[in-house]
């Protein structure tokens, strides 16, 4: 009874915080909340660096309007407001960069945050009126394995670990060790916890290895990324088949509440505290890495990204939003590593990307979101030749290879003009391209001399930036 009466008291007190911070946006200075996110090895990081960079040198950015026409004047970064979550180290992620060993920074294992103030100048009549105004741009980095975990929330214990468990026969190659563990396993003996722990890690070591052959939909994210809750019992259960007579002491049942308490410590805090409250979003989405691994991963692809989509909050925004609740009234599909094609390609890779999510998009633009699909490079790591090939000139693109150092020129494979070339071998289930033959390469960092007013080379940034900022500047 007080820990209900607790819940509700800290609910209505959160509510009425948010809804002060929201009149101090509505009448003082606005704040953009944009969620940078996306699955392992989407580019988060080297994404929210060189957008940073870029905005405070703005010499790269001339489809940004408010930079090329001058009004954005200055951007600077500020204490975050946040003091509860770890603040994006900036600086580090930059000099790992445009040192002179450049190398990519570690990728995001959790949520993070960075305020960047903008001052900008208004136009139009209120131009020789009001001096400049300052906009905050709160960009939040979360992984995109936690937001997965937010369509948990609409499940029971049940009905997850029959579709975990379907997954995994269709990965027998990543699944098999931890599919034989759970045949032998006694779903009705009393719980053990040893028992226990060595189920949970053989199916940590299944998602592992999924994750690593290409596929998405890896979840409970958190498995993947325990963080301080290595070792809990929120995080010490496992999908299971049907048991029949459930005890009270048993396994099944103990698993049952354990995937309930990680739905109550890990995601609803998540949703409530981080998710919840932005109002732009970026999805950050390795096509490319998708395709190099087949068909399957193709269509495995398709499938998370219309569960991401469906745990959104899309919807227009008034000028009431800060305080009554946001929503998210854009959303940015961003297909990245565009640098690894030549750029006569690129358009094959945004539709490709376009038909990935349009079931989601139409959704969201139904109910009043702005979606775009864009492919892009934060950081562009190559640059363009031609070379000759069986007598032939062929488009390649030309880097540092990562594991060697050395230059080495690549072709990827031509990219369909129509998607459903790829999508409907992907969604038959085909274990390999019959008619294609893709690969893709590790590039390094490009070894950098920046200008003065230059942020780091890119592709389409500031197409992205445009289409998620503009309109508040």
């Amino acid at each position: 009874m007080f820990t209900i009466l607790g819940d509700v008291a800290d609910g209505v007190s959160r509510r009425l915080e948010e809804a002060q911070n929201g009149i101090e946006e509505l009448l003082f200075e606005p704040v953009i909340r944009l969620g940078v996110t996306g699955l392992s090895r989407a580019g988060k990081t080297v994404f929210i660096t060189s957008l940073v960079a870029n905005l405070i040198n703005r010499g790269r950015m001339p489809q940004l309007i408010a930079a090329s026409d001058g009004r954005l004047t200055q951007a600077f970064l500020q204490p975050q407001p946040d003091d509860s979550v770890a603040r994006f180290a900036y600086e580090d992620h930059f000099g790992a960069l445009t040192g002179t060993t450049p190398h990519w920074p570690d990728s995001t294992r959790s949520i993070s945050q960075l305020r960047l103030s903008l001052r900008v100048q208004p136009s139009g009549l209120l131009s020789g009126l009001t001096g400049p105004k300052t906009v905050h741009l709160d960009i939040v980095d979360y992984p995109g394995e936690w937001l997965l975990d937010l369509a948990l929330l609409d499940l029971s214990y049940a009905d997850w670990s029959a579709t975990a468990l379907a997954k995994a026969e269709t990965r027998r190659e990543q699944s098999l060790d931890w599919l034989s563990a759970l045949t032998e396993a006694d779903l009705d003996a009393k719980l053990d916890e040893t028992a226990a722990r060595g189920l949970a890690a053989s199916f940590t070591t299944y998602l592992k290895a999924a994750r690593a052959a290409g596929y998405s939909d890896c979840t409970p994210g958190r498995f993947l990324m325990p963080g301080d809750l290595d070792g809990s019992p929120a995080l010490t259960f496992a999908p299971l088949p049907p048991a029949q007579g459930r005890k009270p002491g048993a396994l099944h049942a103990a698993f049952e509440r354990r995937f309930e308490a990680y739905k109550r410590i890990v995601v609803k805090p998540f949703f409530r505290d981080h998710f919840a409250r932005l109002d732009r979003q970026i999805v950050l989405v390795d096509v490319l890495g998708a395709i190099n691994a087949g068909p399957r991963a193709v269509e495995d692809l398709r499938s998370v990204l219309a569960e991401i989509l469906g745990t959104f909050r899309p919807g227009q925004n008034s000028w009431l939003s800060p305080i009554l609740g946001k929503r998210i009234d854009r959303i940015l599909f961003a297909a990245t590593k565009a640098d690894h094609l030549h750029h006569s390609q690129h358009g094959q890779l945004t539709a490709l990307t376009e038909a990935l999510v349009a079931d989601a998009q139409a959704r969201a633009q139904f109910k009043g979101a702005e979606t775009m699909a864009l492919s892009i490079a934060a950081l562009r790591a190559t640059i363009e030749q031609s070379v000759t090939h069986e007598g032939k000139p062929l488009d390649c693109v030309q880097g540092r290879l990562l594991d060697t150092g050395k230059e080495a020129a690549m072709y990827a494979g031509d990219l369909p003009g129509d998607p459903t070339h790829l999508l409907s071998p992907a969604r038959k289930g085909a274990e390999t391209w019959l008619d294609r033959d893709f690969s893709v390469m590790r590039f390094a960092p490009p070894h950098l001399t920046l200008k003065p007013g230059d942020g780091p080379p890119h592709i389409r940034l500031d197409r992205a930036a445009e289409f998620l900022l503009g309109d508040r500047l």
